[in-house]
């Protein structure tokens, strides 16, 4: 059910492409939020005791809603998010109704043990239940299949939402929105208001009757709300800086590939991006220069041209400080073996840029770029590497690229990270729990493990 926003003020909303002005949504108020999660509250009850096969069920259509509309969603991430219609906004349409899918079908297999007693005349049972209501605020990068590896899960497992979707991507969302409706979702099920972070997002998050917290940002954002949210339950996946770690039996070529697909999918705007290049010795010099010409050969251009392999950055402001982050390179030092500026023309875009001769006390190799910028060092053991791929307060993913699966498994536990891929990169499975290590966030995403975390145990102790 569509209401009017309590707030008249409203937030243009950007083409990257373009820089033209696309719609206006609204910025809404404490009240509005305030409003939202009191609908979230009212079906709560009704909709925690509703049996999981009906949650899943709901699950089922709206994942068929999605998929009715994947050419329109995947349009609208397009123009507003800037990634390539094709290559990347249809298959992340895909993904999004497919975690809802998976989330249907993972909640019907929750386990209500029977626990033995040491009194005969008892029966120790546990249940596991819907925690309440989530406030959820996700990021621009990946602006309909994040939000649904928080709204699957968390609907069949029997909780309400309240959705805030970054400033920046808010059509997405509220196509998301429409697709529920079309799905016969409760009303009250699922809510969304538009805004600001320091805003909107703060009522949402300080709100009394919320009792979840899902966020996918930066780690200073991380930060922030942990500090406002108090004692609610709080799954967070952050920033991250993954290595490529590329031993010298590696099939080179490959690697060389991947790592570029690693590092410059969705503009490098992934916080599983390898932004790290480690390369042995003995083939650096063949690894960075496969990466640069891969780099160099992609095609930059609006989402919506069928030509385009890379999309523009999502704003004039990240367009900004991903330059001024390779602009700080290139004073301290580092080589610029391709791309390094922004071509001519409208748009926020950078060209895909592999800066070798860095340093591990570079800001470039040490924080979270988030742009389509590659660094790349030598090693000569599998100890250095492991110290200086865990040099960095991030731990969501990294990689290792090699043939030989005795280096492979005596690397795979000395890289703190949650997910260690082998020769690939960024490669995400929903079955497959994902989330990070140290500033990287807590709590898992996908699979079980997240529908575990939706709910909390009951335990019941019943005399016969």
């Amino acid at each position: 059910m569509w209401v009017d926003s309590a707030s008249t003020e409203l937030l243009e909303v950007r083409s990257p492409s373009t820089g033209n002005l696309l719609a206006k949504v609204p910025h809404a108020s404490a009240k509005d939020v305030n409003r939202a999660v009191e609908a979230a509250r009212r079906v709560g009850d009704a909709w925690r005791l509703t049996p999981p096969f009906e949650r899943a069920a709901a699950c089922h259509r709206i994942a068929e809603r999605i998929l009715a509309h994947r050419e329109q969603i995947a349009a609208i991430i397009s123009l507003e998010q800037g990634k390539p219609y094709f290559a990347e906004a249809l298959p992340e349409v895909e993904e999004t109704a497919e975690n809802f899918r998976i989330a249907a079908e993972d909640v019907k297999r929750l386990e209500t043990p029977i626990i033995p007693a040491r009194d005969p005349n008892k029966r120790l049972l546990t249940f596991k239940v819907a925690i309440g209501t989530w406030g959820i605020i996700t990021p621009w990068n990946f602006p309909t299949v994040i939000p649904s590896e928080y709204f699957g899960p968390g609907i069949a497992a029997g909780n309400t939402i309240v959705f805030k979707p970054a400033e920046q991507t808010p059509l997405s969302g509220l196509f998301l929105a429409q697709c529920m409706a079309e799905a016969d979702l409760p009303p009250g099920v699922f809510n969304l208001v538009t805004g600001l972070g320091p805003t909107t997002g703060d009522a949402l998050v300080s709100h009394p009757g919320i009792d979840g917290i899902g966020i996918t940002g930066e780690t200073h954002t991380g930060d922030t709300i942990q500090r406002r949210a108090g004692v609610k339950k709080l799954l967070m996946e952050l920033g991250g800086n993954g290595p490529q770690i590329v031993l010298e039996d590696a099939d080179l070529t490959r690697a060389a590939k991947a790592a570029a697909f690693g590092a410059y999918f969705n503009a490098g705007q992934v916080c599983a991006a390898g932004s790290r290049l480690y390369a042995h010795s003995k083939v650096f010099d063949q690894v960075v220069e496969g990466v640069s010409q891969a780099a160099a050969r992609i095609r930059l251009g609006p989402g919506l041209d069928p030509n385009t392999e890379m999309g523009p950055l999502v704003s004039k402001e990240q367009q900004d400080r991903v330059l001024g982050y390779i602009d700080s390179g290139r004073k301290g030092g580092a080589k610029i073996m391709t791309g390094g500026e922004a071509p001519q023309g409208q748009g926020y875009y950078v060209k895909p840029t592999v800066m070798a001769n860095v340093r591990q006390d570079m800001a470039v190799v040490r924080e979270e770029i988030f742009g389509p910028v590659l660094v790349a060092q030598r090693f000569d053991d599998i100890d250095e590497i492991a110290a200086a791929a865990n040099d960095t307060p991030y731990g969501l993913g990294a990689s290792i690229w090699s043939k030989d699966l005795s280096s492979v498994q005596r690397l795979v536990p000395k890289i703190r990270a949650g997910t260690v891929w082998v020769n690939c990169h960024n490669m995400v499975d929903p079955a497959m729990p994902f989330g990070g290590y140290k500033q990287s966030g807590f709590g898992r995403e996908h699979g079980r493990a997240v529908i575990e975390l939706y709910t909390e145990l009951k335990s019941v102790c019943m005399a016969i």
